[in-house]
């Protein structure tokens, strides 16, 4: 066998490499990689280590249903489909193989591929599997043993036939993805059509591998249906440092990448990957890249708001944290969320967020202890679920920090009048923490996400810091006293309509409170209006005369 297959399998001797090509799943790709490209030389990075030792586990039932994303142009569909089929009816010549991807163009083209790698030399030599017939239509390859793969759109028909490995490769087109009608018909098709081709439904192993597009698109669907998938995500930039122990046919091995590192430096650089990321923008970057994927248009909130600290303030003025409480600790139930906040002047810094299913007891001790660590001088639980139980027990200790926040219109609304907070520059978050993405993913999701306890707890804590009046009272005092000093030099009946940020109304020291009109405006003294118009969030819509 000549091929240029690098690394350590270069000049290794042929019966060494029969014996690797049946038992060594990322051999078989290399030998794979070189049929469909003679003479282009394959530059193995350490992830395809990885990506072939699950894949191989695949085949030989230590796992039975994986889910792994990634970005393109990465040997996506060599490996997981092309290679994969190949290597399993080499193994399994007499079982069933479905094939499913977005187009029948595609799965034809990728039909074609494995019937050219079993129809090789160096397959045949390695495995006794033959094909049935030289030639015949693609979409459907018969071994002389029986066996049979089987190749299908996801809107296509599976009737008449059923499955030993299921293989799910693109299964939705980037381009149409953005359609409810078409993502729900194809979501569907999972359920409806193809979990009853299983020839064993407790054992058929079952594969999919796509980049992500949507929130709920076919991995958002089928693991909300079940819940018993091993995911496998492979950002094109590492968020974070990944060091993943995983065993092969050649024993165990580590996979490490550091935060900033591309999945595949020789294949789609750094610099590419960067230059992709300026051409398709956020939302692409984050979901097909990244594989974190946002709403279309993106949320209520944008990443790009918050500005970043590296060294926070040595102190702070107030140290406040944030309770939201999750009523149940079951593995697809909310979080209980606190998330922890320095003020510093006019400035928020985001110090801790703290994400995790509690039992009841636990989450009374981390309240204490996460109180201590930060020296919060304020506690806010949301007085609602467990969180009312829990202010009852504290208010009978000497627990004084907390205090109970009694939820206030819906989960959106509250965001939103929290928004020109973080638009106006106020909130700091931290350049690098653990929790940081998972954070930002959240926030910019909201209120497609699935998940919303960490939005709920930093608009609690927002809200809090932007209009409570003990925060501002300086400023309110200002405006009492100098509306006294205005009296009898202007109109008492002159009034300016102004708009406060969404959902806000105004309190004075003095007790005196102004409502917002159902349309969003308030009418205030003309003096009043204008001081206010100087607080970021607040818009004044009649312009003072003398101003013009």
């Amino acid at each position: 066998m000549s091929f240029e297959l690098g690394g350590p399998f270069e000049d290794l001797p042929e019966d060494v490499l029969e014996v690797l090509t049946r038992n060594h799943f990322a051999t078989f790709v290399r030998l794979t990689f070189a049929t469909l490209n003679p003479g282009v030389r394959l530059h193995w990075s350490p992830y395809l280590d990885y990506l072939c030792a699950k894949l191989q586990d695949l085949v030989e039932g230590r796992t039975k249903k994986l889910i792994v994303m990634m970005p393109p142009r990465h040997l996506k569909s060599i490996c997981a489909n092309v290679a994969l089929s190949a290597f399993f009816h080499g193994r399994f010549p007499g079982r069933h193989i479905m094939a499913v991807s977005y187009g029948t163009q595609l799965t034809n083209e990728f039909a074609g591929a494995v019937r050219k790698v079993m129809q090789s030399d160096w397959y045949q030599t390695a495995f006794d599997t033959r094909l049935a017939s030289a030639r015949g239509a693609t979409s459907a390859l018969k071994t002389t043993e029986g066996g049979i793969r089987r190749a299908t759109s996801i809107e296509g028909t599976a009737t008449g036939t059923g499955a030993d490995l299921m293989i799910f490769d693109d299964p939705q087109k980037a381009g149409e993805v953005l359609s409810e009608a078409i993502r729900s018909a194809t979501n569907h098709a999972y359920e409806n059509t193809f979990l009853s081709r299983r020839n064993d439904p407790m054992n058929c192993p079952m594969l999919c591998i796509m980049q992500r597009l949507h929130e709920d698109d076919f991995v958002g669907h089928i693991t909300r249906l079940e819940n018993d998938w091993e995911i496998i995500r492979f950002p094109a930039i590492a968020e974070e440092d990944e060091e993943v122990v995983f065993s092969s046919a050649l024993g165990e091995h580590t996979f490490r990448r550091a935060e900033g590192e591309p999945l595949d430096q020789s294949r789609v650089p750094l610099e590419k990957l960067e230059q992709d990321r300026s051409t398709y923008g956020e939302a692409v970057w984050a979901s097909q890249y990244q594989q974190r994927p946002t709403p279309a248009g993106g949320g209520l909130v944008k990443a790009a708001w918050f500005r970043r600290y590296q060294d926070r303030p040595l102190s702070f003025d107030r140290t406040l944290q944030s309770w939201d409480t999750a009523s149940s600790i079951q593995e697809r139930a909310c979080y209980t969320v606190c998330t922890t906040w320095g003020i510093a002047g006019q400035d928020i810094y985001l110090l801790d967020v703290f994400r995790k299913r509690l039992q009841y007891p636990e989450l009374r001790r981390e309240v204490s202890r996460l109180a201590t660590t930060w020296g919060a001088t304020e506690v806010l639980i949301e007085d609602a679920s467990a969180g009312m139980h829990l202010l009852q027990e504290l208010g009978g200790t000497k627990f004084a920090r907390a205090r109970g926040v009694k939820p206030v219109k819906d989960k959106v609304t509250r965001m939103e009048g929290q928004t020109n907070l973080i638009e106006s520059g106020r909130v700091f978050i931290p350049e690098q923490a653990h929790w940081l993405a998972e954070y930002l993913h959240e926030m910019v999701m909201f209120p497609n996400g699935r998940f919303d306890d960490q939005v709920d707890s930093t608009s609690q804590a927002l809200a809090e810091l932007n209009y409570k009046p003990e925060a501002h009272a300086g400023l309110f005092e200002f405006i009492r006293q100098d509306t006294a000093r205005m009296q009898g030099r202007e109109d008492p009946e002159a009034t300016l309509r102004i708009c406060p940020p969404a959902g806000n109304n105004l309190l004075l020291a003095d007790g005196k409170e102004y409502w917002a009109s159902p349309e969003g405006w308030m009418d205030l003294p003309k003096s009043l209006a204008i001081r206010m118009s100087g607080v970021i969030g607040w818009q004044l819509l009649d312009r003072p005369p003398e101003w013009d």
